[in-house]
């Protein structure tokens, strides 16, 4: 039962990370419009949790990119660290 519990926290860091990553693509190639694609307010809507906590550690006015790159660092971190508890468990 825990192993699945693990496997299921793993894969909703890993589906958060793709979003950021996702986000980010739009970001480049939409431009100042990217606030007209409805996928990318979908991607914002999904990471806006972890984009938070994220702002909560950094200091205040931080640039966007920062906060994305902190966010996205921060989930792969949790990723591996989730594979590395399943494997022992």
């Amino acid at each position: 039962m825990l192993v699945f519990i693990i496997g299921a926290l793993r894969a909703i860091v890993e589906m958060l990370g793709l979003c950021l990553i996702g986000q980010g693509f739009l970001y480049l190639l939409a431009g100042e419009r990217r606030q007209q694609n409805a996928i990318y307010r979908f991607f914002e809507l999904l990471t806006r949790p972890p984009r938070q906590l994220a702002l909560f550690l950094l200091p205040k006015g931080a640039s966007g990119s920062l906060v994305g790159l902190l966010t996205l660092t921060l989930l792969f971190v949790l990723w591996i660290g989730l594979a590395w508890v399943r494997k022992f468990l």
